[in-house]
């Protein structure tokens, strides 16, 4: 029992770890390069706090396409984190995907040029200084009698190029800093709500998708997540020819990996919550599906597993409280923010329910791994060998 305790803490404990860096994610494997990134303005920023993050190609598995994720700007999650882009990196029999994320230094994204202070390394428009953000006017749009927080440096882009993919034929050829495989073990925020959001509905947009326009977006960037029709920004010209394959649904495979890493530097360090398609988060704890019963074990020791299953229906039911106990919170929060006039107060109130949401579910996961092991029936001494 003393040795199966020690494993027992020894898995808790890299449960903890993982969970702290990554979250779970699923892929695909696309075949054919995503379109050049496209060339467009950026619509000019709504507001202090706001940060930008640029566009990007997304896959569609059920439309067998690429389509276009427009650039917007978007409230930090937290004073002091700043956005890591997505990226297509070439891994080995096709493109995959590697999603964006929040925390307190830039991270690796493939070396891609995205523009707007995202020249392929680190990220030049803007940085926070005591708990205030401060915009370079040089690669930022903004209005300086709305927002006093700026200064303007000069940066001089070496990596001039609209290739939107690391690594394969024709590909950015990057490596991650030490710096950055660094920083991939930071703590870090998935994409927020609104921009998991802003995703689906440009998935959702026939116009977004390549096939229909060519590499060149009619809606390339927004002022705010999800704000298609107002005062969209149209790409001035596509980046580069796109021609795709005629069968382009024969060209992408599902991945069979739940736990894909993100490879900085080619090495698998660092994974950030994501899919394919970037299906949206669970924003609430009401969104999250209902909690299973455990099933009744069976070990063959039937004192030991009603032991274990009275310790099964009292973590249940404790986790079960602790899910209603939060969501009856974060629907009084809804309710209260709801009634004010405070865009940004709600999207703050947004992004805190996702993150507290996500963090619920891989606590309640790892305790109910670490159930699991314990039920694991002890193994039988053996004869010793003659």
């Amino acid at each position: 029992m003393h040795i199966r305790s020690i494993r027992t803490l020894l898995f808790a404990f890299v449960i903890l770890c993982v969970s702290s860096a990554s979250f779970a994610a699923i892929g695909i494997t696309v075949a054919f390069a995503p379109p050049p990134l496209p060339v467009y303005e950026q619509p000019i920023c709504p507001g202090d706090g706001y940060i930008w993050t640029p566009g990007y190609w997304g896959w569609g598995d059920d439309f067998d396409d690429y389509y276009w994720v427009p650039g917007t700007w978007v409230l930090a999650p937290e004073v002091g984190f700043l956005w890591t882009p997505a990226y297509w990196g070439w891994g080995g029999n096709g493109f995959m995907f590697y999603d964006g994320y929040w925390g307190p230094q830039v991270g690796f994204y493939g070396g891609v040029n995205y523009g707007f202070g995202y020249f392929g390394l680190g990220f030049e428009g803007g940085r926070w200084d005591n708990g205030h953000f401060f915009y370079n006017r040089a690669v930022s749009n903004v209005n300086v009698t709305v927002i006093h927080n700026v200064y303007e440096t000069r940066v001089n882009e070496t990596n001039i190029t609209h290739v939107s993919y690391n690594g394969g034929e024709g590909g950015i050829a990057a490596r991650a800093t030490p710096e950055q495989e660094a920083a991939a073990h930071d703590r870090h925020i998935p994409a927020v709500a609104a921009q998991s959001q802003h995703e689906q509905q440009a998935r959702g947009n026939p116009q977004q998708r390549a096939s229909e326009n060519r590499g060149k977006p009619a809606i390339a960037a927004t002022a705010k997540p999800g704000a298609f029709t107002d005062h969209a920004v149209p790409a001035r010209e596509a980046g580069g020819a796109y021609n795709p394959p005629a069968n382009r649904g024969a060209n992408a495979a599902r991945s069979e990996n739940n736990g894909a890493m993100r490879p900085e530097n080619n090495n698998a360090v660092h994974n950030e919550a994501a899919n394919a398609g970037r299906s949206s988060a669970p924003s609430h704890i009401r969104d999250l599906p209902p909690a299973e019963r455990p099933a009744a074990p069976n070990s063959g020791n039937a004192k030991q597993d009603k032991q274990y299953q009275q310790q099964q229906q009292k973590l249940y039911a404790q986790q079960d409280k602790e899910r209603q106990k939060v969501a009856k919170q974060q629907d009084k929060e809804d309710q209260k923010v709801g009634k004010q006039n405070n865009e940004a107060a709600k999207q703050q109130v947004e992004q805190r329910h996702q993150q507290q949401t996500q963090q619920l579910q891989q606590r309640h996961q790892a305790a109910q791994q670490q159930m699991q092991q314990r039920m694991q029936p002890a193994p039988r001494a053996g004869k010793p060998p003659r």
